[in-house]
């Protein structure tokens, strides 16, 4: 059965003109009012009967993220048994006697011996679930400089087709429609910008956790060709933190960037 699991899941079904003629400033814009069921599909003119038809009163289901939520508490509960003061020697994050303190994306991200958390940014679960990975089971293996995609890595080979699918494609979509916006958020998370890496448009890398950065690279449309988007990975990364949460915390960067977009549709004028 066809679902909508998220506002991109109808952006996809779009074709991103913009029109206006559903009651909505974008494509962005009515793609998030049909989630929350404010908006039908059938309101924009340039769906076909059958796609309407298919996607029409399929369940906006929270089983993903209430499993989610439920990972969280349980990684949680894990905390007290370890040592945050190795852990954090060991990662590249900091502990004062009292709680671990790491860099997510930039920003403060913190959990004490009980597992309390506290954070600069959103506790987004797809962010924590990782996060939590990472302090309990990371390796802490040195990064290598060494570029690799999603499916060179341990295992990834078997989750690329899905990897694809919720976090390559939706982010080439972003950049294709708001690129400077792209850019920016970019800048936000504190990314690094690297000059002509395999003469992409922009390259730039972020540091999602101490030991396991991420590179961006995008192409701009030129000369009839499309766009093209990757997302490289140092040759570690399998090593640092496990394959599912390689693949959960890159799509958790792609929710907070869509979030990011989508606040940035709203005020298209």
């Amino acid at each position: 059965m066809a679902s909508i699991n998220s506002p991109m899941d109808v952006y996809k079904l779009l074709n991103g003109s913009n029109c206006r003629e559903c009651g909505e400033k974008t494509c962005l814009a009515f793609s998030v009012a049909v989630f929350k069921n404010k908006r039908t599909l059938d309101r924009c003119p340039h769906l076909s009967a059958e796609v309407v038809t298919t996607y029409s009163g399929t369940e906006r289901p929270n089983t993903v993220d209430e499993y989610m939520t439920e990972a969280v508490e349980e990684l949680k509960r894990q905390i007290p048994g370890i040592d945050l003061g190795q852990a954090a020697e060991r990662l590249g994050a900091r502990h004062n006697g009292k709680k671990l303190t790491i860099k997510v994306l930039g920003k403060i991200f913190s959990v004490d011996a009980d597992g309390n958390l506290s954070s600069d940014i959103h506790i987004n679960p797809w962010l924590v679930v990782p996060v939590l990975n990472y302090i309990l089971h990371g390796a802490g293996k040195p990064v290598s400089g060494q570029w690799v995609t999603f499916r060179e890595l341990n295992g990834g080979m078997e989750r690329y087709s899905h990897y694809q699918q919720r976090c390559e494609r939706p982010l080439k979509q972003l950049a294709d429609t708001y690129t400077d916006l792209f850019r920016d958020m970019l800048d936000i998370f504190n990314g690094r910008k690297v000059d002509n890496y395999i003469d992409s448009d922009v390259s730039v890398v972020l540091h999602p956790l101490p030991l396991l950065p991420i590179m961006i690279c995008y192409w701009e449309p030129e000369d009839g060709l499309e766009s093209s988007l990757h997302i490289y990975y140092d040759k570690t990364a399998d090593e640092n933190l496990d394959i599912e949460s390689v693949y959960t915390l890159t799509a958790g960067m792609m929710l907070m960037f869509e979030k990011l977009a989508l606040r940035h549709g709203f005020k298209e004028s």
